[in-house]
């Protein structure tokens, strides 16, 4: 038995079910939302219904605040205690959040007890999990600490992320678009697509229906070639079970299904639905 024991932390815009965090050990750390002044705890305080329940009548956007690097100081020092030899933190996309940051602050501050190495995934949602799921796989079956952060580095480079908006309603509260703008997508029914790239998020182009759209993010994930893993997220749609079937003809493994938490809803809006996706290895 290796006594090699490297664990994986991640922050919560990770978007992993629960269930997959717990089977593979995976520490998450939260991001807070503000919503009308009052502070959630994400995954914790609010569940993805709640969240939309509270955004549909709240007139302002939510907020979304990094974790203050103590918090992932706290989650550094329980694993070392649970007998970690070592952490790798996976985060999301430093060109988004502050999130990194903390989490490079308080591996420096541990530093002198335990090796912590922090990787960007320059991805967000389950473009994010997807990468840390297989590291922590890795982790799992006693790879070296070195292996699992070159692991992630490889993953963050291949891993690819695509959106259809349902609405404009999200980006015209949090004045990314004007109110003009927005009124006028909405009669024609413009669906907007989103694609995480470099690290950002950024127009992928637009469709004039939700059923184009979904054929549209389809074509792009087969357009990549051959894939290791595969996830569809989406934020409270009804059709996502449409839409995993719309996908599997072209996957033969395990489809991952998960809620687009706050971190992400918060902007890209209720109804947004998404593919993520690790090409293989060339």
């Amino acid at each position: 038995m290796s006594t090699n024991r490297v664990r994986i932390v991640t922050d919560s815009a990770c978007d992993l079910p629960q269930s997959v965090a717990d089977e593979l050990g995976i520490e998450i750390v939260p991001l807070t939302i503000r919503i009308n002044g009052v502070e959630y705890v994400d995954r914790a305080d609010l569940t993805p219904a709640e969240f939309w329940a509270k955004c549909a009548s709240s007139p302002t956007l939510p907020e979304t605040a990094a974790p203050a690097p103590g918090q992932f100081e706290a989650a550094y020092r329980q694993l070392a205690a649970d007998g970690a030899t070592s952490i790798v933190v996976v985060n999301l996309s430093a060109a988004l959040s502050a999130t990194m940051q903390s989490a490079e602050l308080a591996a420096r501050a541990v530093a002198p007890d335990i090796t912590v190495t922090v990787v960007d995934s320059e991805q967000v949602t389950l473009g994010l999990g997807l990468i840390v799921a297989d590291v922590a796989r890795l982790a799992k079956g006693g790879a070296s600490h070195q292996a699992v952060v070159d692991r992630a580095k490889d993953l963050a480079g291949r891993t690819k992320v695509w959106g259809a908006l349902d609405t404009l309603e999200n980006l015209k509260k949090g004045g990314r678009i004007g109110g003009a703008k927005a009124m006028l997508a909405s009669a024609l029914a413009i669906k907007p697509i989103i694609e995480v790239r470099d690290g950002k998020v950024e127009q992928g182009g637009k469709q004039r229906t939700r059923s184009k759209a979904l054929a549209f993010l389809v074509e792009q994930m087969k357009a990549a070639g051959e894939l290791e893993h595969l996830a569809v997220l989406h934020a409270d749609c009804s059709d996502v079970d449409a839409f995993v079937e719309m996908v599997r003809p072209h996957w033969s493994g395990e489809i991952v299904v998960g809620d687009i938490g706050p971190v992400v809803g918060t902007h890209a809006g209720r109804g947004t639905i998404g593919v993520a996706f690790c090409t293989a290895a060339g």
